[in-house]
């Protein structure tokens, strides 16, 4: 009988279990583009050109949309763009419902459905901005807003407010403004620039933007948080990282969610942007039926270092309306966490946090590895259950005098 093909044979990504599999990398290949020359394919801007933006163009690449979804996309434009790019588009999975890559892109009905403790501004950051596009919530950092627009729409995003304008909140950035608050402001030392998208602008606009934010004495640390090597990693190009080069240190943090994301494009994107001696950081949302599995999320850490990014955070979902049906509970992130310390490398293990509703800023939750503690005394569990004691010392000093003489331990 005739073997049948693997998933690495045939160029299509796994859509579940075994974690191994998960850790395979995979292309995205062309699917309904084939006819499509490479050049244009790699062409970041046509895939720009050609995203799905509209429910007929959904329909016509995608025939097994559900009833929810559907309407959903009917919708979309009213709340949150529709948007995915050809690239990203050939990673769903159109016989499964809840393929992880489908079900942060799709729009669903439940859009619609807001609970009461939900916010169209979650994080509080219209609060906490002194000039438009501009948030100073942390003493010595500021977030730096340069763009509406986005590559592909995620639908649990947080600036759903303000992203793609199909909200109406009408927002464009105002750089000079947000550049004399930033140099006006001497203990602002980190500036992160977000969006939307910041690798949307041209490389002459990035390299405007950092010129003058490097211009700044105080400034000592500039960050970019961007979906792009997810969502178009074309735009990584050779050029891009070069001029990057310039303006070290220059961090970038990027937003993958699940390993099935992490193609043989991205990684080799991802290769240039550190090859340029750029830093890597990863924020993943945790996301229900998306990577709410300790298998999922474990695989999806490790395969980050494999791309040499640092696994950052994991973030709570925001209470952001309509996203109910996408929200994992806390409960399970700290499960999650609790299988992850101790059962993989340190450095696959991010922080888990939830940004305070409101403006409280992240706020780190753990599970419990402090049990009880006093002025002598601190009583610790490791990641099998057991209990330790460490002494201590109100003031730092040991509690017990030195010896006169330490006897050297004999080498063997």
């Amino acid at each position: 009988m005739k073997a049948e093909k693997s998933s690495k044979d045939s160029g299509e990504p796994p859509s579940a279990h075994p974690a191994q599999g998960l850790k395979s990398f995979f292309s995205s290949g062309r699917g309904f583009w084939h006819d499509v020359s490479d050049a244009d394919w790699n062409d970041w801007r046509w895939q720009l050109k050609h995203r799905i933006t509209t429910v007929e163009q959904l329909q016509k690449f995608f025939p097994t949309l559900t009833p929810e979804e559907l309407a959903g996309a009917k919708l979309a434009n009213h709340k949150l763009a529709l948007g995915i790019t050809p690239y990203f588009f050939n990673l769903i999975d159109p016989m499964d419902e809840n393929c992880p890559i489908r079900r942060q892109v799709i729009p669903r009905v439940e859009e619609t459905h807001t609970a009461n403790w939900e916010m169209s501004d979650p994080c509080g950051e219209d609060l906490h901005s002194p000039v438009t596009g501009l948030v100073h919530r942390y003493p010595d950092r500021v977030l730096f807003l340069v763009t509406d627009r986005c590559a592909s729409y995620c639908r649990y995003c947080t600036r759903s407010r303000l992203v793609s304008n199909a909200s109406g909140y009408d927002f464009h950035p105002e750089y000079d403004k947000q550049i004399a608050y930033i140099a006006a402001h001497p203990e602002i030392r980190d500036v992160l620039l977000s969006g939307g998208d910041p690798l949307l602008l041209s490389d002459e606009k990035l390299e405007n933007l950092l010129s003058r934010l490097r211009a700044i004495p105080h400034v000592e640390f500039l960050r970019i948080g961007t979906r792009i090597p997810i969502f178009l990693p074309q735009r990584i190009t050779p050029e891009l990282c070069a001029m990057f080069k310039q303006f070290h240190p220059l961090f970038v943090s990027i937003h993958s969610n699940h390993p099935r994301e992490l193609t043989t494009e991205t990684c080799e994107a991802l290769a240039r942007l550190a090859d340029a001696g750029i830093p890597l950081g990863n924020q993943t949302v945790l996301l229900k039926s998306v990577n709410d599995d300790v298998e999922v999320m474990k695989a999806h850490l490790q395969k980050l270092l494999m791309c040499r990014v640092k696994p950052y955070y994991i973030y709570q979902c925001d209470l952001i309306a309509g996203s109910a049906h996408l929200r994992a509970s806390v409960r399970k992130g700290i499960e999650i966490m609790e299988k992850l310390r101790g059962h993989t490398t340190g450095y696959a293990v991010p922080t888990y946090v939830i940004d305070a509703p409101g403006g409280g800023g992240k706020v780190p939750v753990s599970p419990e590895y402090v049990l009880s503690r006093n002025a002598d005394r601190v009583v610790i569990r490791n990641f099998e259950g057991k209990i330790f004691e460490y002494p201590e010392a109100t003031d730092g000093t040991p509690l017990f005098k030195a010896p006169k003489e330490i006897e050297a331990a004999e080498l063997v």
